[in-house]
């Protein structure tokens, strides 16, 4: 039986997202994986305070979210990819026959999801690691703060939607998460603040994520961070995502399943 309904489709992609194993454990994953290393990096930090170098609270409650994205990613790949790899997306596809549809509702719903797990994680996040951090934290509403945290839940949600379209371009759970992981991985560990690699690297989704989330390096020290604004960084992770999500639906309309 066939739908041409938005309605039925987003519920049909909604129940799909929580009922297979791989995708409903990745949200929680990376929730976990955030509000607990940025405890651990913020108790650390309090009790070495002396010693850390440049000590910035909101680098103290955002760090940790750069290596909880990668479960974001998984989970927009896996959202994508489970269909490939398990061969359902042929009955997708029989039961959807507008593929712009089918792709635009498993797409809108990886995004809300993303959005909804992002914004509990980001803020979460930054709370605990702030009452981790005792006398030297700060509070929700410091100056800069809001801004900086409605930049990670933006990264965070634009990258887990640019996963999904590198998904639907590769085919392939495995090759995509062999792609982004490592890219993803490294920049967060200052891969882009390489002289030599900074100047093409820092227009890349994460190295513009950091940017956004305003923790790319110390406020005026040029050696470290992107040569551009956090709103360039948001124009380049709209552009990297438009450019992704483009490119899947071309493959999904021009290919068989």
């Amino acid at each position: 039986m066939t739908s041409n309904s938005p309605r039925a489709v987003l519920a049909s992609e909604w129940t799909k997202a929580w009922t297979v194993r791989s995708t409903s454990l990745t949200l929680p994953l990376a929730f976990a994986l955030s509000t607990g290393l940025g405890t651990l990096i913020a108790l650390n930090w309090r009790s070495n305070i002396e010693h850390v170098v440049n000590f910035d609270p909101l680098v103290a409650g955002l760090y940790s979210v750069t290596l909880g994205q990668l479960a974001l990613v998984v989970f927009g790949v896996l959202l994508v990819g489970s269909e490939y790899s398990s061969g359902s997306i042929r009955a997708s596809l029989s039961a959807v026959p507008r593929r712009g549809l089918l792709y635009g509702g498993k797409v809108l719903v990886g995004t809300l999801a993303a959005l909804a797990g992002s914004t509990v994680t980001v803020i979460v996040t930054f709370a605990g690691a702030q009452a981790a951090l005792g006398p030297y934290g700060t509070t929700l509403t410091a100056d800069g703060i809001p801004t900086a945290l409605v930049g990670a839940i933006a990264y965070l949600t634009l990258i887990c939607t640019f996963s999904m379209g590198i998904a639907t371009i590769v085919r392939s759970s495995a090759i995509s998460l062999g792609v982004l992981l490592p890219m993803l991985f490294l920049g967060a560990q200052g891969l882009g603040n390489v002289p030599v690699l900074k100047p093409v690297l820092q227009y890349l989704p994460d190295q513009a994520g950091l940017e956004l989330m305003r923790i790319a390096g110390p406020p005026g020290d040029g050696r470290f961070g992107p040569d551009y604004g956090s709103g360039t960084a948001l124009v380049i992770l709209l552009a990297w995502t438009a450019a992704a999500l483009t490119g899947g639906y071309l493959v999904l309309r021009r290919r068989d399943a």
